[in-house]
């Protein structure tokens, strides 16, 4: 079977486009080949900055024969129905077949569809793939009409087995499909003449191009690592500036530079941010001392010096760069530990816009200071110390180091508190008050880091809900959904026990009435019930346990609803707590019914002297000894506890209902038997809602 192999050539493509333009490539051919009868054993494809490559493996020759049976009209139908059926299926009447159905004689049509060569089949698809690409911009250039990311040069497409390879004929906007390619920009880049795949890849290594990204990616980071190594220093781990630069390069060569001694004294965040964000390098740290000390950068050619001139003009560059770096940090310190320090930043932020219907950044601060107050003791940090947090965590907003470097705030504050002298509980509440940003970062674990930190994230939670501003569907201009996770998450993981509806409630007052009204704190408590949902989904507790315990007092403190949610989920792994569930459940629906149906409610009054069987005396006694297990454990909040006594009435309820008629002729026994019913209820629905529990 023919193997085929497509490479469209350009110019660069930005690396960020790379991946997903190699995906789409493998994607609209093959299921264009699939959809045409030409299905194939393997696809690769591979990405350079200047080459999409899809090669696929053991294709068919061509299509296969298709016989499509279609029906048609009665074979009394008037003529012009049956003209019109012969006219869409291309046949005479002749070809027809009538067959007997339990509607009448009805014609049916055969039509025979031949194969077709896999040439034909793969030029189309590809002509169609080419012409409708769906890069996230693209361009036009020349005279012709054809938009890609870059200027398109060639298209290699060719068809090979052991017979020899076959070019397939296509041609667009002026380019004719071939069987050559080029190597390296500048190290090879005569046209190379390719039979397949296998002869392509080898080739394209001897012109010092690699193929394949992940290869690439390898490469640069066996170099740098051991450059680093040998000069007893590491690289900075990154795997998003790891995974661009490999897309800059067909032919990687790694390099390692010095950084200027005037610079060494920046901050370390702040070289690696300047190096990554403007040239592309590496940090490499001295592992002693934590500081970066030299850089790495990838050339995309050897050279006869070694690199050493890419070197000296790449110190160059970089140097003027940190020169910029270092006199924003020369000023933003002397800012601080001068004068009136970070307070004429905070200052200055009153006439910077937080949300036009929220106010300014300096109005945000204030807020979040009242609320870091109120918060301090609930979390165990000292309430002034908390507020003064507050209050200079947005400070760097107005730095000249930040204004260059946005992706710095927050630490660049954490580094001028200290520098103006402030605790580091201070310092690191501004470092760590936007945190977690993301599912895998870090929490806050200070007592003072954490009250900022939820002051921050539930005043904007409470001020948007304000001016109706909630997230609707897949939109969340404003990350409140972020904001939310973070606040289950800070609360969770650093085991602190409060209740959210009191802090909702005091934030809400704090902002204030805006143009939409009042936070609704319910409302928000129920958007944070959602977020903490899916929190617990993704550690497999499934959702209506999750509702189960939402139900109950107290869901306001995330802490213990998570405590409360774990315990029953590992309950009811176990066989008793499953089985358990379904005695409660039989137990709620016949007293419910007895309920409905009476217009009582069997609450109180079940007495053991009325028990006629032992298996009424033995739920007795089990309800008694889980009832004294239950109650001293939930008001010790050890939900583990209170869940294995739950799980242990198991066996009696089960004993009990295949021993004993609830509805018993006598109605004194039946009264008594459904108030021990409502004792099962009671216990039970003391740890959880079970009602809400599916199954």
């Amino acid at each position: 079977m023919p193997d085929l192999l497509i490479e469209l050539f350009s110019e660069e493509i930005p690396a960020r486009m790379q991946k997903r333009a190699g995906e789409d490539l493998q994607k609209l051919v093959t299921n264009g080949l699939v959809e045409a009868g030409l299905t194939y054993g393997s696809a690769a494809v591979f990405t350079t900055p200047r080459r999409l490559t899809l090669a696929l493996g053991d294709m068919l020759a061509a299509s296969p024969r298709q016989v499509e049976e279609r029906k048609g009209p009665k074979a009394d139908a008037p003529e012009k129905a049956v003209e019109g059926f012969l006219r869409g299926a291309g046949l005479t009447r002749d070809q027809l077949e009538e067959r007997d159905t339990p509607k009448g004689k009805v014609l049916f049509a055969k039509i025979e569809k031949p194969g077709r060569p896999a040439a034909e089949i793969v030029a189309e698809v590809l002509e169609q793939t080419i012409r409708n690409f769906p890069w996230p911009k693209s361009m036009r250039w020349g005279s012709g009409s054809l938009k890609w990311v870059r200027p398109l040069h060639s298209i290699l497409c060719v068809i090979s087995d052991g017979a020899g390879a076959e070019v397939v004929p296509l041609t667009i906007d002026g380019i004719t499909a071939g069987n050559t390619t080029r190597g390296h920009r500048f190290l090879a880049p005569d046209e190379i003449e390719v039979a397949g795949f296998e002869d392509y890849q080898d080739k394209l290594s001897r012109a010092f191009v690699v193929l394949d990204p992940a290869t690439r990616a390898d490469t640069i980071w066996h170099d740098a690592t051991n450059m680093a190594f040998a000069a007893g220093l590491e690289v900075v781990e990154d795997a998003g500036l790891l995974a661009e630069v490999a897309g800059l390069v067909e032919y990687p060569v790694v390099l390692m530079g010095r950084i200027g001694e005037d610079f060494l004294g920046l901050p370390p965040e702040v070289l690696q941010t300047s190096m990554k964000e403007h040239q592309k390098f590496f940090s490499v740290r001295n592992p002693k001392s934590g500081q970066i000390e030299r850089f790495v950068t990838v050339a995309n050619r050897t050279t006869a010096d070694e690199g050493a001139t890419i070197l000296a003009g790449n110190e160059k560059v970089l140097g003027a760069r940190l020169s910029d770096a270092k006199f924003f940090w020369d000023n933003d310190l002397r800012s601080v530990t001068t004068g009136a320090g970070m307070e004429t930043w905070v200052k200055a932020l009153e006439n910077v816009t937080f949300h036009n219907k929220l106010g300014t950044q300096a109005e945000l601060i204030d807020r979040m200071a009242t609320l870091s107050r109120e918060l301090a003791p609930l979390v165990g940090a000292d309430a002034d110390e908390a507020e003064k947090a507050a209050r200079v965590a947005k400070a760097d907003l107005s730095s000249e180091m930040v204004y260059e470097f946005p992706e710095l705030q927050g630490l660049m504050g954490s580094y001028y508190a200290r520098r103006a002298g402030m605790s580091d509980a201070v310092a690191d509440a501004a470092k760590d008050h936007y945190a977690p940003l993301g599912p895998s970062d870090d929490v806050p674990t200070a007592p003072v880091s954490i009250a900022v930190a939820l002051a921050e994230k539930i005043d904007k939670l409470t001020g948007f809900w304000a001016i109706d501003e909630k997230p609707t569907g897949s939109k969340d201009p404003f990350a409140l959904r972020r904001a939310a996770l973070g606040v289950i998450r800070i609360l969770v993981e650093n085991d602190v026990s409060l209740s959210l509806n009191d802090v909702l409630g005091q934030s809400a007052e704090i902002v204030g009435d805006r143009d939409a009204g009042r936070a609704d704190t319910a409302d928000i408590l129920g958007f944070i019930h959602d977020r903490l949902k899916v929190y617990l989904r993704d550690q497999g507790i499934r959702h209506d346990v999750i509702d189960a315990c939402i139900a109950m007092d107290g869901s306001d403190d995330l802490t213990l609803l998570v405590k409360r949610a774990r315990a029953l989920s590992e309950t009811l792994k176990t066989d008793d707590g499953e089985n358990l569930i379904q005695g409660f459940k039989r137990a709620n629906n016949i007293l419910s019914q007895a309920e409905e149906a009476d217009g009582v409610e069997y609450s109180f009054g079940a007495d053991p002297k009325f028990a006629e069987t032992e298996a009424e005396k033995d739920l007795f006694a089990a309800l008694d000894k889980a009832e004294a297990k239950i109650t001293p454990a939930m008001a010790a909040q050890d939900f583990s506890t209170a869940m294995a006594a739950m799980a242990e009435l198991r066996g009696p309820i089960d004993a009990f209902f295949e021993a004993v008629q609830v509805n018993a002729e006598n109605p004194t026994v039946r009264r008594n038997r459904l108030n021990l019913l409502s004792r099962i209820r009671t216990i039970c629905s003391a740890v959880a809602d079970l009602t809400k529990l599916d199954g």
